[in-house]
């Protein structure tokens, strides 16, 4: 659960949360759910050990080092998915 709100505001703030998670990248979004996942069936030691190189992956993307350069740069990120 992120937010409980009103019954009223709920495909609002529903539409809103899902406009927020598509203007992330796609590979990023991706490689992220994978790992929630294939990290939910391993031990404390191995997630840690698995999502260390999950991250470490997900830095050489192109995707990573554009976020980086549009967040320095203060404008929207380009994503391009690899």
């Amino acid at each position: 659960i992120n937010e409980v709100v009103p019954a009223a505001e709920l495909e609002q703030r529903t539409l809103a949360f899902a406009r927020q998670i598509a203007s992330k990248s796609p590979l990023t979004l991706a490689i992220g759910k994978e790992a929630f996942y294939r990290q939910a069936e391993l031990s404390l030691a191995d997630a840690y050990t698995y999502t260390s190189q999950v991250m470490a992956k997900n830095l050489q993307a192109e995707d990573a080092k554009e976020g980086i350069d549009a967040f320095l740069s203060k404008r929207p990120p380009v994503w391009c998915g690899r």
